[in-house]
């Protein structure tokens, strides 16, 4: 079950096998990093950002080096991209001097036509549709704190974005219950719901919307959220707070219906005071810097398959 050479696209173009072999591959290296200091020896990756990033930018250069490999980061308005040259020649160009692509971009469609057009892997670094990256560290966060994740259920509270189409994916996969409350009109996509749906079939796991959000974190696990306003919404953010706020606030006083051992996660950077107060995460049941932390060995593991 060789992975080399595969885009990362979405966790939708994996089964949960080859995902479980990503988390795998990311535990190996991180208990001995210094095995692997040579996977990607002689290798190039290239980074290219339309959108910024810190996160994701950082973990995934450092993860090249650590494995011995060379990166080479690409601001969008720095390339002929900003002039008008097409992603599918750019592509075409890149597949002769590097090894692999990693992109963060604006439209989904953008990652496919570049995957279409190089011969070489593609990472999806974010797009407006999916964060594979992110959800797949969040797996890799949540296993090593639970020691699981068959049986286990994520409540998601906000804007059903691109974070949460991914971990929709990712929980029908490894067979998560996912009870996402979001105002009405925020809902995620319905083409991802509906894979997810058919993904649960298969593993079991319970997908559900609600409006309520003490509904959904009823006997939760994991209480995720992210902003309400996801970059390239910056124009919504005033309609967007008047939608979300209070309601849909995550508060010490929503932990009170979930498990006593529920956690909290974030992807970061997060707006304090808008969907999640201070008190919760900076608090006891946070983990929200591990799970940053978890970016990086993620990356590793990724980067050492398919590339």
């Amino acid at each position: 079950m060789s992975l080399k050479g595969r885009d990362f696209l979405t966790l939708a173009d994996f089964s949960a096998k080859e995902l479980w072999k990503f988390l795998k591959e990311s535990l190996k290296i991180e208990k001995n990093l210094k095995n692997f200091s040579r996977k990607l020896s002689g290798k190039f990756v290239v980074l290219m950002f339309e959108k910024p990033s810190t996160r994701t930018r950082i973990s995934f250069e450092v993860a090249v080096k650590q494995l011995g490999g060379n990166t080479i980061t690409l601001n969008w308005r720095e390339s002929q991209l900003s002039r008008g040259e097409t992603i599918s020649d750019t592509g075409k160009t890149l597949e002769r001097y590097v090894n692999c692509i990693v992109a963060r971009v604006k439209n989904h469609e953008t990652l496919i036509n570049l995957a279409e057009s190089s011969k070489i892997p593609v990472v999806n670094a974010l797009s407006d549709l999916y964060h594979p990256c992110q959800a797949l560290s969040d797996f890799l966060t949540i296993y090593k704190v639970k020691g699981k994740l068959n049986g286990l259920k994520l409540a998601w509270i906000g804007d059903g974005n691109n974070v949460c189409n991914s971990l929709l994916i990712g929980c029908a996969k490894f067979g998560l219950d996912m009870s996402i409350a979001c105002p009405k009109g925020y809902e995620p996509k319905n083409e991802v719901l509906k894979l997810a749906k058919e993904f649960a079939t298969v593993s079991g796991s319970k997908i559900e919307l609600t409006s309520e959000p003490k509904n959904a974190v009823k006997d939760a696990d994991i209480i995720y959220t992210d902003t309400f306003t996801s970059m390239g919404f910056e124009a919504e953010k005033e309609k967007r707070l008047k939608d979300f706020l209070p309601k849909y606030q995550v508060t010490i006083e929503l932990f009170k219906y979930a498990k006593k051992n529920c956690i909290f996660m974030h992807c970061l950077p997060a707006n304090r005071g808008e969907e999640v107060t201070d008190e919760v995460i900076d608090g006891p049941r946070s983990i929200i810097w591990f799970q940053a932390e978890n970016r990086l060995h993620l990356q590793r593991g990724l980067l050492s398959l398919i590339v």
